[in-house]
């Protein structure tokens, strides 16, 4: 059979074209890109936290999808002026699901804010908007078109993700969050050339966590390469089902 993936959801409010309902969703790319990857996705819409456990164990690895701010109470700040929309129901739901997807021994594939999220369910913190960032000399919200590489990063070779990429590859960007302090499960293997995390991995051989600040799903249409990520995480699926 093949591997059931959960996708965290979203929730679309005042959709014109549909009279105003709130719309469960996630991104087109990430389905297809499960889908290409042989694998089920599983839409979780944002629930009650209570409830992580059943979705887990339905399923066989939590892909975790980019969207709204991460709340700053969750790490201890208060919000800037610069702090995007958030949801906090989605953030304790995907924070539950983390969790327990850790608990369970389940593979995790985060993109975007899912990076950030992951970080700060486990005491990390982050940049409310990147220009807080001393260093800042990246543009990391491309003014070019979001299916394109816009920088290069520098990857760890032994990483994950250096298997894929080698030591240097260009990604596109549109984050305006960013890793502050990386929480102490994971550790940094990609970075852009102004030194902020561009993705981490669990530092436990018995976790199997992989976290990118890009949108591969985005790429994947010009960079058939960034489909591996995806083909990457199912896999780690199925070696843990096994």
């Amino acid at each position: 059979m093949k591997p059931l993936i959960g996708i965290a959801g979203n929730i679309l409010l005042n959709n014109a074209d549909l009279n105003g309902l709130p719309i469960t969703y996630t991104p087109q790319g990430f389905v297809t890109a499960v889908q290409q990857a042989d694998a089920i996705p599983v839409v979780f819409p944002i629930s009650d936290p209570n409830e992580a456990k059943d979705y887990l164990s339905k399923v066989d690895g939590l892909l975790l999808a980019g969207g709204q701010d991460v709340s700053p109470l969750l790490f201890g700040e208060e919000p800037s002026l610069k702090l995007g929309a958030t949801n906090p129901a989605r953030d304790a739901f995907e924070i539950a699901l983390v969790k327990e997807a850790i608990h369970q021994a389940k593979p995790i594939f985060a993109v975007c804010r899912g990076l950030q999220l992951l970080n700060v369910a486990y005491g990390g913190t982050l940049y409310q908007d990147v220009s807080d960032y001393p260093d800042l000399a990246v543009q990391h919200i491309q003014l070019t078109h979001f299916e394109t590489g816009a920088h290069t990063i520098d990857i760890d070779f032994d990483s994950t993700i250096g298997k894929i990429f080698g030591k240097q590859y260009v990604v596109n960007t549109y984050h305006h969050q960013a890793i502050k302090k990386l929480a102490e499960p994971f550790k940094a293997v990609a970075w852009s050339k102004d030194g902020l995390i561009e993705a981490f991995e669990a530092k436990s051989p018995n976790q199997s966590i992989v976290a990118v600040q890009w949108h591969p799903e985005l790429m994947i249409p010009y960079d058939l390469m960034m489909q591996r990520l995806f083909t990457d995480f199912v896999k780690r699926t199925i070696k843990k089902m096994n």
